[in-house]
């Protein structure tokens, strides 16, 4: 890859214009030419084998038969030619001229991306989802940009429903493969961008828990876990719920960024998917609890990750292992961390705390965010209105 992109700024560099495709055999276990890789006679499945931008591939060539496999080696090779048409003069090479394939691209991109200093699970999405758009065009013997059609785009996305069952889900990765499609037109790598339908999202309610469900949470924490760990997952729990952090933002605090003035405890942070400033005031047995979780855990850093090495992802998803337990142990069997959230968002509207103030307590980026979720919740509104009808009524 790397000699593929010098030879687009160094003419000095020499990249191979069309590689040499070599058929080759996989023979059965009981083929008596099985020590031949390359005989022709028999009728076991051949295969296409070639090197290209420092990388081997491999496909099959979808036949038992030689001669038809000679066709699909031409083919290949045809496709690198269409990629390449200036004729090589010596040794099939040629000066600063050669494409990058759909694989190499997906690395330009993802290069480029790391340039705008987005953080690094958005480029590890970026990285998993477009490899796997580039394994299965390279499945279907389509290797550089301009052989995307519009048919491989629908077949490609014809799978993602098994794959992925959020409609959000689904949406984010089609606007990253959007991303990719865009960059290869701004390169001129592909005569236009194919069109995708949009994916209709189907967002799920907001859904707080009740006094009585909140309470049975916490109330199921000793019988799961043992005496230590019981305290700190009644800690995070806790943390979660009055202070609205994300179950990644809770896990992954600092413990200087929990802070004690007096009898005052307050949460000072950036949320890790918005970089957005949090300050939230605790109340004060929450914070003493709070506190109280922290001391019993190991690390010196963070709050509740013990460990504090290996992958920040990791440690996230074993405490939402943990609070997932919880709720089926208090008879929530779709219960899920981010109610906590939800529980002291709609908490704060329902007893008259604006929309604005509770979208900054949320780390929102915007307050259209914190309306789409929540504008239902908001009591003022719902008292303007009840205000409104009862002026309506007979005799008013």
């Amino acid at each position: 890859m790397r000699a593929v992109i010098l030879a687009m700024t160094d003419p000095s560099v020499q990249v191979p214009a069309v590689p040499s495709v070599t058929i080759f055999v996989r023979h059965s276990a009981h083929c008596p030419h099985k020590q031949n890789e390359f005989h022709k006679g028999c009728k076991c499945p051949k295969h296409l084998r070639y090197s290209y931008g420092g990388r081997q591939y491999r496909q099959a060539a979808k036949t038992r038969a030689w001669a038809v496999a000679e066709q699909a080696r031409r083919k290949v090779e045809a496709q690198f030619e269409a990629a390449n048409p200036t004729k090589p003069v010596e040794a099939l090479t040629v000066t600063a001229s050669a494409r990058n394939t759909i694989e190499q691209m997906v690395e330009l991109y993802l290069t480029d991306k790391k340039t705008q200093g987005l953080a690094a699970d958005v480029i590890a999405k970026n990285k998993r989802e477009l490899g796997r758009f580039a394994d299965f065009m390279a499945g279907r013997g389509r290797l550089f940009p301009h052989e995307i059609s519009q048919e491989d785009l629908t077949e490609f996305r014809g799978g993602w429903e098994e794959r992925y069952p959020s409609s959000t889900t689904r949406s984010k990765v089609q606007e990253r493969l959007r991303g990719f499609l865009r960059y290869c037109h701004a390169l001129r790598l592909i005569d236009r961008i194919p069109h995708l339908t949009p994916i209709k999202v189907a967002e799920p309610p907001t859904m707080p828990l009740t006094d009585e469900q909140y309470a049975k949470l916490l109330s199921v924490i000793p019988d799961e876990f043992e005496a230590v760990k019981a305290e700190r997952v009644r800690g995070l729990i806790q943390l979660m719920r009055y202070s609205g952090l994300a179950v990644g933002d809770a896990v992954l605090l600092e413990r200087k960024e929990l802070h004690k003035s007096g009898e005052r405890y307050r949460v000072t942070t950036s949320r890790q998917k918005t970089d957005t400033h949090v300050s939230v005031l605790l109340p004060p047995l929450v914070g003493a609890e709070v506190l109280a979780a922290m001391k019993l855990n190991k690390n010196p850093l963070y709050a509740f990750w013990n460990t504090g090495t290996g992958k920040p992802q990791s440690a996230v998803t074993n405490w939402q292992h943990d609070l997932r337990q919880v709720f089926r142990a208090a008879g929530m069997e779709d219960g899920h961390p981010h109610q906590l959230r939800d529980t002291f968002a709609v908490d704060l509207l329902q007893k008259g705390v604006p929309l604005e103030q509770v979208s900054k307590l949320l780390g929102h980026e915007s307050i259209k965010t914190t309306e789409k979720y929540y504008a239902k919740w908001v009591k003022s509104r719902q008292d303007r209105l009840d205000t409104l009808l009862i002026a309506t009524f007979p005799g008013s």
